[in-house]
């Protein structure tokens, strides 16, 4: 089949950029961003900081997403123009100048159509992170921190804000777990497909016989809970316990003991929160977390029951889902996606956005085959 030429690239472009469009629905989003900035106009609004700082990110995220649509509308029409330059004038430059460009419009075209599948229940909401190592020792404590470094990472490289609420430090080197929060609308859609084993493979700094060494580390992702979402929690159900917070190798991050670990009794779900210097803070820190956790638990114990209804076997996301290798080959590879790449520094310094993507449109056609 004989190649599209680039007008007719554009215009199929164009095309996919006006479908995105529509599902977005910009008008919309404009209308949302008024009500937004008429909100964060009001001097009242900063006495419920929490509130303010959630009208922000909000706005910030709205106006973001349609400068850049509008932003790619602008190029598209832009791109029309250097290939007819570069047609007119015989430039090789500029033809390769618009090709590279062309390339990137497509790739940015791609992401805004991931964008369009967050639609689930919770996919708009903040993400809450957990991170703990598994099997491997201190391998898998160090893997685990790695991996947090990966996600914080991510979420720096797309300006979005994030709070650790919570690390424990292995005794040798990494961390036990962790847990923070991605605050930015859809945090929790984007990153959901990461939930899963994450298998590590490398030659270990931690042995002096230079061996490879596998070790595992386990990441869940749960969404922040809205009011609207709200679980009551019986007081008498939960144990609360307060302990000084420390940082790596047991130096005192507090000199009081406000960190706040809460344990659901039934369930057995744990949260911890170390973050502020007031133990109340930390403790309505560790009860948000704990909705999230159980508002997650609850979604899979509905959905696993209506599976067991109509016969069929749980979905589970929560199995061994990357591997990374660094020994004897570089390789990063969606045991469920089939994603790869082989460029493993730039993976673990938070370029995961090919996997990310991957992964919503994996699941969101494992949805809609459930739907069917």
């Amino acid at each position: 089949m004989a190649e599209l030429d680039p007008a007719e690239k554009i215009k199929d472009l164009a095309a996919t950029l006006a479908s995105v469009t529509a599902v977005l629905d910009l008008e919309a989003m404009r209308t949302r961003i008024a009500e937004l900035r008429e909100q964060s106009a009001d001097p009242e609004l900063w006495a419920d900081q929490g509130n303010a700082q959630k009208v922000t990110r909000e706005l910030s995220s709205l106006e973001s997403m349609v400068n850049k649509v509008e932003g790619i509308g602008r190029r598209l029409d832009d791109l029309g123009v250097l290939y007819e330059l570069a047609e007119a004038e015989d430039d090789a430059d500029t033809r390769a100048e618009a090709d590279r460009e062309l390339e990137q419009l497509r790739k940015e075209i791609g992401e805004l159509e991931v964008r369009t599948l967050l639609n689930g229940p919770h996919d708009e909401h903040e993400a809450l992170v957990t991170i703990n190592s598994q099997a491997g020792g201190v391998d898998a404590a160090d893997w685990a921190q790695m991996l947090q470094r990966m996600y914080l990472r991510w979420a720096e490289r797309h300006g979005y804000p994030t709070e650790i609420y919570e690390t424990s430090y292995a005794e040798e080197a990494g961390i036990k777990s962790t847990s923070f929060a991605v605050k930015a609308p859809f945090s929790y859609g984007t990153l959901r497909g990461e939930h899963g084993t994450h298998r590590l493979v490398r030659i270990s700094p931690f042995d002096n016989q230079n061996r490879r060494q596998t070790s595992f580390a386990g990441v869940d992702v749960v969404p922040v809970v809205e009011q609207s979402d709200h679980i009551d929690i019986d007081e008498t159900e939960l144990r609360i316990d307060v302990y000084r917070s420390s940082g790596p190798g047991g130096q005192g991050v507090n000199t009081t003991d406000s960190a706040v670990r809460i344990t659901h009794l039934p369930t057995g779900i744990v949260v911890s929160c170390q973050n502020e210097r007031s133990q109340l803070q930390n403790k309505a820190t560790a009860m948000t977390m704990l909705q999230a956790k159980l508002l997650a638990r609850k979604r899979e114990e509905e959905q696993a029951a209506l599976n067991d209804i109509r016969g069929e076997s749980v979905s589970s996301w929560g199995t061994q889902m990357r591997n990374y290798v660094l020994q004897p080959y570089q390789s990063v590879k969606d045991v469920r996606t089939g994603a790869e790449t082989g460029n493993t520094a730039a993976v673990l310094d938070g370029e995961i956005d090919e996997f990310i993507d991957a992964e919503i449109r994996w699941m969101r056609s494992r949805e809609r085959a459930e739907e069917a």
